[in-house]
């Protein structure tokens, strides 16, 4: 997923997509350790839209604070 994509999201929509990231994530981990796994670079891709999906997150949290404290 594109940070731009990301970023034209609801906060909804990203705490879903936190949500998947992690179950999908649980998921490959799961298939991994019993050797079901094809394609390991998924977890690397997963991992980064996780990390994409919590950094817009926290920017809004923060655009959040600057507002009210203005």
């Amino acid at each position: 997923m594109k940070g731009k994509e990301i970023r034209d999201l609801s906060n909804d929509d990203l705490k879903q997509k936190l949500k998947d990231g992690r179950a999908e994530l649980f998921n490959l981990r799961f298939q991994m350790a019993t050797s079901q796994l094809d394609n390991t670079s998924r977890i690397k891709l997963v991992k980064k839209d996780i990390a994409r999906v919590l950094t817009e997150i926290r920017a809004r949290e923060l655009n959040l604070a600057v507002d009210l404290v203005s």
